[in-house]
């Protein structure tokens, strides 16, 4: 298999069959980030692709899934897609779904009749990393999209019945201010359909802005607590069904809910946390983390 740069893939895909497409990010850009630094954005060869294909058609036959690797492959125009998606077929033809990762800027290079083209061929699962729903605050993760962005965009994949995935971001508004990014991230999810939303927390490595805003007094971090309390805070505020999943390395406390049938009880469970859980103790869980592969 050609995998030039190491695979990074949600826990969600563990059971997918996985193939690079791509490596590296079309952005890397945002503060919080480093996890594509010193990666450059690269598209396989049809030709290694094709190769990849074969090795998974000798071991996995009848792979139903298929996990296209990389930051975003969905950047990638429509004519630069197709004929990789469409060699698929020819080597696994039970597969059903491709999934991959994707970004908001990555829908707005896609007329609606191209997103429906590509559902046809298989295109369902992509994961968002939108992190947040509010305009202040996705400016000061430097994401370069808007809320109204996340509003148009999925609902052109609502259109084109393209399933998607979104992640949440706990802690990323700072100190103060992430009840009110809750709020506004799920008043603004609510008129959304993602299959499932995926939470993790931030956490400050080196080489990211947030690290160096950090250390010049321009970012202060909210404290543990304070995250809880957002996570409690979207849950409450999310009226739509959904599968909400926090149980990540980046979590300290790990947790999934049905929404909303499950809201109460996942309320609870992360108000005993805050009850009995000193913040210093989850101060050291944070600290202790190296990175969140």
């Amino acid at each position: 298999m050609h995998f030039t740069t190491r695979t990074w893939r949600p826990n969600y895909e563990a059971n997918s069959c996985i193939i690079q497409l791509t490596s590296g990010c079309t952005y890397q850009k945002c503060h919080f980030c480093n996890l594509y630094e010193q990666e450059p954005f690269h598209l396989s060869p049809l030709s290694e692709f094709e190769e990849d294909l074969a090795e998974i058609k000798k071991y996995q036959p009848y792979a139903r899934r298929l996990f296209l690797t990389g930051a975003n492959p969905f950047a990638l125009h429509y004519e630069q897609l197709k004929p990789y998606l469409l060699t698929i077929r020819d080597y696994l033809i039970k597969c059903q779904t491709i999934a991959m990762f994707a970004s908001i800027r990555d829908i707005q290079n896609k007329e609606l009749w191209q997103l429906k083209k590509l559902r046809a061929m298989g295109v369902n699962g992509l994961s968002i990393g939108i992190e947040s729903g509010e305009d202040e605050t996705l400016l000061l993760a430097n994401k370069g999209y808007t809320a109204q962005d996340i509003l148009e965009q999925c609902r052109k994949l609502d259109a084109a019945e393209i399933e998607y995935y979104f992640v949440y971001m706990t802690g990323l508004a700072g100190k103060g201010a992430c009840l009110r990014n809750a709020e506004n991230s799920a008043n603004l999810i609510n008129q959304l359909h993602p299959y499932f939303i995926s939470v993790t927390s931030l956490t400050i490595f080196p080489h990211t802005k947030f690290f160096d805003m950090v250390r010049q007094g321009s970012f202060v971090p909210s404290g543990e607590k304070e995250r809880i309390r957002e996570l409690q805070t979207l849950i409450q505020n999310l009226q739509i069904r959904t599968h909400l999943f926090a149980n990540s390395k980046s979590n300290f406390y790990p947790i999934a809910a049905y929404l909303p049938k499950e809201r109460d009880f996942a309320i609870q469970q992360l108000q005993d946390v805050i009850d009995t859980v000193p913040e210093e103790e989850m101060e050291r869980y944070r600290n202790m983390l190296r990175s969140l592969e």
